[in-house]
C-alpha cells in the first residue's frame, strides 16, 4: 500500500508538472514531494509574487523618493525621506524569502543538477552580492553614493517566469541578425554624416553664415546625433528647413536619406526580427511541448510500471482507468477541464490505457470552455412571457446602443456649446433634465434584463455586470445630487454645498455615461473581434511586458545614478528664465519640460517613456548634453536602441504573428455547443501547436531513463 501511495503521489506531480510545463527532474521521495507541492501551492506561489511586487516597488519609496505632487523641478516640494534602516528592513525581508525559494529550489533538484543550472546559480550569486551590498549600506548608514543591489533587484522577476526566461533566450539567439542590420545603419549614418558636412561647408564665395551648418551640421558628433534624430522622423521637417529654404535641391539629400534609413533600413529590421524571432520562439515551444508530453508519460510509466498486475504480458501493460482516476482526484487544475478527462476516462470502463490513449486524454487540457448561460424563468401567463421574449432579444440590446449614442451626441453638444463658458455662468438645466432621463432609462432597462434573463442569467453576461454597475453608480450620483442641488431648474448654480460642486458631479456623471456606451462594441462583431484579439494579446504578452518592465527598471536606476540633480530650476532673471525670454525657441526651457529629469524613479520611467516615444525626443538629448556633457548622449541613444529599436521590433513580431493566427479564417470556424471539438485556447503555448512537431515514442523513454530521481520497474 505505501508503495502504492508513493506511485500515486508521483504520478500527480507529474502530471501538475506537465500542465504547468515544468521540468520533472527532481527529487521523487515522499517528503520531497510534499515539498515540492507545497512551494508550487497558490500560497506560497503569490507570496513569492508579491514578494517580488515588494521589493521593487521600494525604487518609489527609497531615497530619492518619488512621494512628491509634481517632478517639475520648479514646483517641486521636498520629498519624504525614510528613516535610514525603515526600507532596508523591508528589504532584508524580501531577500530572506528569496534566500528560502533558492534553497527549497536547490534542494528539489538536488545538487548536482544545481550546479548546471545557471539560472540557479545566477540567482544564488544575485543574492549573494544584494546581502553584502546591504550589509554595507548599513554600515555606511544609507549615505553610499550608490547601491548596485537595485540594478540586480530585476532578476528576481526575470527568474520565476518561465516564459520570460524563454523570450530572453529567444532575444540573445536574434541578436546576431539584429546586429547586422544595426551596422547598414551605422554605415548609413555615417556615410551621410560625412556627406552632408561637406555638402553644407562655408565656401569662399558665401557672403553670409551657413544657417543649416551652423543650425545642424556645426560638428561631426552634433551631426551625427542631427542624422540621427532624423532616422526616427522626430525632428522633420526642422532639420531641412535651413538648407531647402536657401534651395530646394538640398532637399534631395534629406529625402533620400529618409527614404535609405527609415523606410528601408528600419523595415527591413522589423521584418528579420520577425522571421528569426518566430523561429526562436517557435523551439522555445516545441521545449515547452515536450515537457508536457514528457510529465505525462511519466505519470504513465509509474502507474502502468508499479500498478500493474504481476505477470502481465508487455501487451497488456498499462493504466487502470480506476487508478488514473485516484491520481485525478488529487492533481490541482480547473474544474472544467478536470470533469472533461475524468469523462473521458470514464468512457474506457475498465480497459487498460496505452501510452497513446493516456497521451490523448490530457488533450482536454488544451481546449476552451464553453460557457453556458443559466436557464431564463419560466414564466406561466402569456403576457409575461412576450415581456420575456421582447426584453431578451437582441433587438432590445440595439435600442439601449441607440439611446446611449443619443445621450453621448446629447454630451457632446453641450461640451461644445459651453466650451468658452466659465461653471459659474453655466446654466445646466437641459443637461440636467437630459441626465435624469437618461439613467431612470438605464435603471428600467437593468430590472427589465433581469426579469427576462434572471438575476444570474443577466450576470452570466460580462456586458451586463459592466453595464449593472455603472448604472448603480450612476443612480447613486444622481441621487446624491438631487438631494444636494434640488431639482433641475432654469439657472441651476453649480455652488459647492458637499465634497463636490454641481458642475463636479454632472461632469462625473457624464465621464461614467460616456464609459458606458462601450457597451456597443461586443454587439459589433468586427470591433468585438478586434478588441478580443487585443485582450488576448494583453494577457499572452505578458512576458514581453516583464522583461519591458526590467529594462525600464534598470535603465531608470542607472539614469539616477548619472543624471539626478542635474536639471536645476531657473532663479530670478537667469537668462534659462522663461520669463526672461532669450531661452531658444523649441528648446528644453522654451518648451518648459523641467518635468523630464532624474531626480527620483517616476521621473526617470517617465523621461524614459518620452525618449522611446521618440517625439521630440532631440530635446531632451539637446538639454542633458548642456547640462551633464556629450557623453549623456550615448546613454539615450542606448536607450533608444534596446526600447524603441530591438523591443518594440520584438513586440511588433508576436503582435503580428497573433494577429494573423487569430484573424485565419479556418480558427474563425467554431464548433456548434455541445460537439466533441473545441476552440483552442490563445495562449503562448497553443499560438502555434498546429505547426509544432509531437515529440518522439524514443525521445521520450531516452529522457525519462535519465530522470535522477526516478526507478522505474519497467
Amino acid at each position: 500500500m505505501a508503495r502504492q501511495d508513493l506511485c500515486i503521489d508521483q504520478a500527480v506531480v507529474f502530471i501538475e508538472d506537465a500542465i504547468q510545463y515544468r521540468s520533472i527532474f527532481h527529487r521523487m521521495d515522499a517528503r520531497s514531494m510534499c515539498l515540492y507541492r507545497w512551494y508550487y501551492s497558490n500560497l506560497c506561489q503569490r507570496t513569492l509574487s508579491f514578494t517580488i511586487f515588494l521589493i521593487l516597488f521600494l525604487a518609489f519609496i527609497e531615497t530619492p523618493s518619488s512621494l512628491t505632487r509634481t517632478a517639475d523641478v520648479r514646483y517641486r516640494s521636498l520629498p519624504w525621506e525614510p528613516p535610514c534602516g525603515l526600507m532596508e528592513g523591508v528589504e532584508l525581508l524580501c531577500l530572506l524569502v528569496f534566500v528560502a525559494d533558492v534553497s527549497v529550489k536547490g534542494y528539489l533538484v538536488g545538487w548536482s543538477q544545481f550546479q548546471r543550472n545557471l539560472w540557479l546559480l545566477a540567482y544564488l550569486t544575485v543574492l549573494v552580492v544584494s546581502l553584502v551590498d546591504w550589509t554595507v549600506s548599513l554600515s555606511l548608514l544609507c549615505q553610499e553614493p550608490l547601491r548596485m543591489r537595485r540594478l540586480l533587484r530585476p532578476f528576481f522577476l526575470l527568474q520565476n517566469s518561465s516564459m520570460m526566461k524563454k523570450t530572453l533566450k529567444c532575444i540573445r539567439s536574434s541578436l546576431p541578425d539584429m546586429a547586422s542590420v544595426g551596422l547598414l545603419l551605422a554605415i548609413h549614418l555615417c556615410l551621410f554624416t560625412t556627406f552632408g558636412m561637406l555638402l553644407f561647408t562655408v565656401g569662399e564665395k558665401d557672403m553670409e553664415p551657413n544657417r543649416e551648418r551652423l543650425a545642424y551640421f556645426r560638428s561631426l558628433p552634433e551631426a551625427l546625433t542631427s542624422l540621427l534624430v532624423l532616422l526616427t522622423t522626430a525632428n522633420n521637417p526642422d532639420v531641412m528647413i535651413p538648407a531647402y529654404s536657401k534651395n530646394r535641391a538640398y532637399a534631395i539629400f534629406f529625402v533620400v536619406f529618409t527614404m535609405i534609413g527609415s523606410l528601408f533600413l528600419m523595415n527591413l529590421l522589423t521584418a528579420i526580427i520577425y522571421n528569426q524571432f518566430r523561429g526562436y520562439l517557435m523551439k522555445s515551444l516545441q521545449t515547452s511541448l515536450f515537457r508536457r508530453r514528457l510529465g505525462t508519460r511519466a505519470a504513465y510509466e509509474v502507474l502502468s510500471s508499479r500498478l500493474g498486475q504481476a505477470g502481465a504480458t508487455p501487451e497488456a501493460v498499462g493504466v487502470k482507468p480506476q487508478n488514473f482516476l485516484q491520481v485525478l482526484q488529487k492533481v490541482q487544475m480547473t474544474n472544467s477541464h478536470k470533469q472533461a478527462i475524468m469523462e473521458k476516462v470514464h468512457s474506457y470502463n475498465d480497459t487498460l490505457l496505452s501510452a497513446d490513449e493516456f497521451q490523448k486524454v490530457f488533450d482536454e487540457l488544451d481546449k476552451s470552455v464553453i460557457k453556458e448561460h443559466p436557464l431564463k424563468p419560466q414564466y406561466q401567463s402569456p403576457f409575461l412571457q412576450t415581456a420575456q421574449f421582447l426584453f431578451s432579444h437582441y433587438y432590445f440590446d440595439y435600442l439601449g446602443n441607440i439611446i446611449a449614442l443619443g445621450n453621448l451626441v446629447s454630451i457632446c453638444v453641450f461640451l461644445v456649446q459651453d466650451a468658452d463658458v466659465l461653471p459659474r455662468n453655466r446654466d445646466d438645466f437641459v443637461l440636467g433634465i437630459l441626465d435624469c432621463i437618461f439613467i431612470l432609462y438605464y435603471v428600467l432597462e437593468l430590472l427589465l434584463k433581469v426579469f427576462a434573463l434572471g438575476p444570474w442569467g443577466y450576470l452570466s453576461y460580462p456586458s451586463n455586470v459592466c453595464d449593472g454597475l455603472l448604472t448603480s453608480i450612476l443612480l447613486v450620483l444622481e441621487i446624491s445630487t438631487l438631494a444636494v442641488y434640488g431639482f433641475p431648474h432654469p439657472r441651476w448654480k453649480p455652488e459647492t454645498l458637499g465634497l463636490l460642486s454641481l458642475w463636479d458631479m454632472t461632469r462625473l456623471v457624464n465621464m461614467l455615461i460616456v464609459f458606458r456606451f462601450l457597451r456597443i462594441i461586443p454587439n459589433m462583431k468586427p470591433m468585438a473581434m478586434v478588441v478580443s484579439t487585443v485582450l488576448g494579446l494583453v494577457q499572452n504578452l505578458r512576458a514581453f511586458g516583464g522583461i519591458l518592465v526590467v529594462v525600464y527598471y534598470v535603465f531608470a536606476i542607472v539614469g539616477i545614478s548619472l543624471f539626478r540633480g542635474t536639471i536645476v530650476a531657473p532663479f530670478g532673471n537667469s537668462s534659462l528664465a522663461p520669463a526672461n525670454g532669450s531661452a531658444s525657441c523649441g528648446s528644453f526651457e522654451q518648451l518648459e519640460y523641467w518635468a523630464n529629469n532624474f531626480d527620483d524613479f517616476a521621473a526617470a520611467l517617465v523621461t524614459l517613456w518620452n525618449v522611446m516615444v521618440v517625439n521630440n525626443w532631440q530635446v531632451i538629448l539637446d538639454a542633458y548634453e548642456r547640462y551633464v556633457g556629450p557623453w549623456s548622449k550615448i546613454y539615450f541613444v542606448l536607450w533608444w536602441l534596446v526600447s524603441s529599436v530591438i523591443w518594440v521590433n520584438l513586440f511588433l513580431a508576436l503582435l503580428l504573428e497573433n494577429f494573423l493566427h487569430r484573424w485565419d479564417p479556418q480558427n474563425h470556424e467554431q464548433p456548434p455547443a455541445g460537439s466533441v471539438e473545441a476552440a483552442y485556447q490563445m495562449s503562448e503555448e497553443l499560438m502555434f501547436r498546429d505547426i509544432l512537431e509531437e515529440p518522439r515514442e524514443e525521445e521520450l523513454t531516452e529522457k525519462l531513463c535519465r530522470h535522477p530521481h526516478l526507478w522505474l520497474c519497467r
